[in-house]
């Protein structure tokens, strides 16, 4: 127990002292801006000429009316794309860094257990992930308060707040198998590309219907407003996410005891 606290505390100023954690806080600021923008942009239509590409993005996504649920379900299907994207590339950093930096072999010297090392890094970024999804939901409903959007509700807020947590959820369970191609390939371009490719697949799926059986398109399946969407999630889904999630838990931590790091 306290090998784990002491990779932990370790694991956990690594990344408050580097800049990545602040970039990461202004990049999913930045994101429920842009969201909030958009939504601006539906409530006063006549100004969409006057902010020229970001007007006729909000024209051409026909969001509905300027209400709470539908602001709600645009910070939502927010949360999946940036999610999906985000919480990857900040895996990538967590395992890949020790590469780059060129302090890996220093790591596994240490009498230390690497599966303590493995599970300590994968509870900073399920920690860092979850802050994230914290702030991101707060400054969305804060933003959404300062445009002025009508129609709130509890009941919404309830509804939203669950979704939300889900799909965040789901999201962070996506992070393992990125760690084992970072720890895999011993840097940060292969899981890069993984993450980019994932995300490419994940529309591509639900384009073709194999969305609910793909696991990187389940948490943007999930947050579909009902009835816009035919495809609908089943227990298969999850079971697929879960076990997808387990295997690179298992992946990452074998390669970590059993790989010839060299």
């Amino acid at each position: 127990m306290k090998t784990i606290s002491a990779t932990l505390w370790v694991e956990s100023h690594k990344v408050i002292k580097s800049k990545i954690f602040w970039l990461s806080i202004i990049f999913f600021l930045f994101v429920v801006f842009m969201i909030g923008l958009l939504m601006f942009v539906q409530k006063y239509p006549n100004l969409s000429g006057k902010l020229g590409m970001v007007g006729t993005k909000a024209m051409m996504l026909r969001l509905g009316d300027s209400n709470w649920k539908n602001y709600f379900n645009l910070l939502s299907q927010g949360m999946a794309g940036v999610g999906l994207v985000g919480y990857g590339f900040l895996t990538c950093w967590i395992f890949g860094r020790e590469y780059s930096d060129h302090t890996i072999k220093d790591i596994l010297a240490l009498p230390v257990s690497r599966s303590n090392i493995v599970l300590s890094k994968l509870i900073i970024i399920a920690v860092w992930c979850i802050l994230l999804s914290v702030i991101f939901f707060f400054f969305g409903i804060l933003t959404g308060q300062i445009i002025g959007i009508a129609g709130w509700s509890g009941k919404l807020v309830l509804q939203f707040t669950y979704k939300f947590a889900i799909v965040s959820l789901l999201s962070v369970l996506l992070c393992t198998p990125v760690a084992f191609f970072a720890s895999y390939s011993g840097g940060f371009m292969a899981p890069m590309g993984f993450v980019i490719i994932t995300m490419i697949a994940a529309n591509f799926t639900g384009l073709v219907g194999l969305g609910p059986y793909f696991p990187w398109a389940i948490p943007g399946i999930y947050c579909t407003p009902s009835g816009t969407e035919e495809i609908h999630l089943g227990m298969i889904s999850y079971i697929i996410l879960f076990i997808t999630s387990l295997i690179g838990l298992l992946g990452t931590i074998t390669w970590w005891r059993f790989a010839d790091q060299k």
